[in-house]
């Protein structure tokens, strides 16, 4: 369809695109991207100018005014949230004059976790949809620069979008490279089968870890929004709330956001808690696609050794065990992760600025930001728990 004309549009708020449209777009029922998501961050001020997350949707239209593509696209005035560490350049640009902020970041806010983010109809012509992918791509970086703002930056797109950010060999573009540990599943029947795979020492350290756990007597539920009840959801939120206060952070999500998400994504929560003497203690909010699990929040009343392994990683690795799902995303950092089976994998971040005073300096730092995020994972690589 060469002659086909297309539309774009920047909207404030996803509410005014249809979510059946949205949806549609959307890869491997991947629940950060779908429109209930999003949707939730915005109607419970989740995201807003006051935690500097202010959305500007990117949407195109055929000429039948079907929506055809999509980007999720935020206006940003801190880099909370992000997982992507930029200070260094807010204080660069600061010191020649130079605002940083604002900026625009496409990602899902609060959610370093791999996904689409130019979200293009799949209707089998390559040609149409390299199309569609540039015009989000070029909407973009103009909206960037009639809103006289610093720079457009990709977060956690998936491997085949980052592949294509990195081939478009862009002179205002810049690839950043960091880390993350995944749980990849090798057909496993059985957690034992899981833990055959590993070595004496690790094995024996995860088994007493859970033994330690399971005397205390705690017991465990695997709920999904049609199970979770009002006192579940009130619970989980009084866990993450404390868990943000105690290190002195910003709890930006809150009841009303994990409610309306225990109803509009019922299929794709997996919430996990721990009840103790008829207590519910503790629990994880995780999240599903087809394929993935995804590790976002924790918290617990008590504090109790070994509790944020089993609840977090292992009753995680047994779900997607159960219900074959091929990688567990755990969420940032964390090089504890690799003795329970985690493993290094490299990550990617596309950064478009259109004024930069720093070119060569920029090339320096990124390199050897590259080279440090490549030695850190070789490193990491010696210390596999695998046989």
């Amino acid at each position: 369809m060469p002659n086909q004309q297309y539309r774009t549009q920047i909207h404030n708020n996803i509410n005014e695109i249809p979510s059946i449209e949205w949806n549609a777009l959307v890869e491997d029922n991947h629940p950060f991207l779908k429109h209930g998501f999003l949707d939730a961050l915005e109607q419970h001020n989740c995201v807003s100018k006051r935690y500097g997350w202010v959305p500007h949707h990117i949407a195109i239209y055929d000429e039948q005014n079907t929506l055809v593509a999509a980007l999720p696209l935020y206006e940003k005035h801190n880099n909370y949230g992000e997982f992507v560490f930029d200070q260094a350049w807010e204080k660069a640009w600061n010191s020649v004059g130079l605002p940083y902020y604002p900026k625009l970041v496409s990602a899902t806010p609060y959610t370093p976790v791999l996904g689409q983010r130019f979200l293009v109809q799949n209707t089998g012509n390559t040609e149409q949809q390299n199309q569609l992918t540039n015009l989000l791509f070029n909407s973009m970086t103009d909206f960037c620069e009639q809103q006289n703002m610093s720079g457009a930056h990709v977060l956690f797109a998936k491997p085949n979008q980052q592949a294509w950010l990195s081939s478009q060999n862009n002179p205002n573009s810049y690839i950043r490279h960091d880390c993350q540990f995944h749980w990849h599943n090798q057909d496993y029947q059985t957690f034992d089968d899981f833990l055959a795979q590993l070595k004496p020492k690790k094995r024996k350290n995860i088994r007493q870890e859970r033994k330690a756990i399971h005397a205390t007597g705690i017991t465990y539920r695997i709920l999904d929004g049609h199970t979770a009840t009002e006192k579940d959801w009130q619970d989980f939120d009084f866990f993450y709330q404390k868990t943000f206060i105690e290190k002195w952070s910003t709890p930006t999500l809150n009841l009303g956001f994990f409610q309306s998400i225990g109803k509009s994504l019922a299929d794709n929560i997996v919430l996990v808690l721990a009840d103790l003497n008829d207590e519910c203690i503790a629990g994880a909010l995780m999240f599903k696609s087809d394929t993935h699990l995804y590790g976002r929040h924790w918290g617990a009343a008590k504090d109790i050794k070994h509790l944020h392994f089993e609840v977090c990683f292992y009753q995680g690795i047994e779900y997607a065990i159960k219900h074959k799902l091929q990688i567990f995303e755990p969420g940032a950092g964390g090089e504890h992760k690799i003795a329970r089976g985690f493993s290094p994998v490299p990550m990617q971040s596309t950064h478009w600025l259109p004024i930069n005073p720093f070119g060569e300096a920029l090339d320096q730092f990124i390199k050897q930001e590259q080279d440090g995020v490549e030695n850190y994972i070789q490193d990491c690589i010696t210390h596999t728990p695998y046989k």
